[in-house]
């Protein structure tokens, strides 16, 4: 039977950062659903006890948070098939081109660097909820 309505998982350790871009996803699409992290161990194990027809569309993740950060993260995913076809986004305050390069080797399918005013996080929101669409 086919989810009528997306899934997304969100891990970040910054409580704030994590409730503005619900917000913005939700205003764009008030029927998903987000699963919500604030680290990267716990994400992890919630996905591993998820039952593949339950996984989510799409996996957002921070790049610095505590338990397995989110290269550490991605890195764990690499390993299980399950996970392949999901689009996994880093968003990360920080624009290192290391740490940019060691996300896409470890199977991001792109790093963003937080937006810093509320037209960004909205348009962000609009792009984010389109991938999970193309998912579902």
């Amino acid at each position: 039977m086919t989810r009528t309505f997306i899934r997304i998982l969100m891990a970040d350790d910054d409580l704030e950062d994590l409730e503005l871009i619900e917000e913005h996803i939700l205003q764009v699409e008030p029927t998903i659903k987000l699963d919500k992290f604030i680290d990267g161990r716990s994400a992890y194990e919630y996905l591993s006890s998820q039952p593949d027809g339950d996984l989510p569309s799409l996996i957002i993740l921070d790049y610095n948070m505590p338990g397995l950060n989110g290269p550490q993260l991605l890195f764990s995913l690499k390993t299980g098939k399950r996970y392949k076809s999901i689009p996994k986004i880093v968003l990360s305050s920080s624009s290192a081109a290391q740490f940019i390069d060691e996300c896409l080797k470890n199977g991001a399918t792109e790093y963003i660097v937080k937006p810093d005013n509320m037209k960004e996080v909205h348009d962000l929101a609009k792009k984010l909820v389109s991938l999970a669409a193309k998912t579902h």
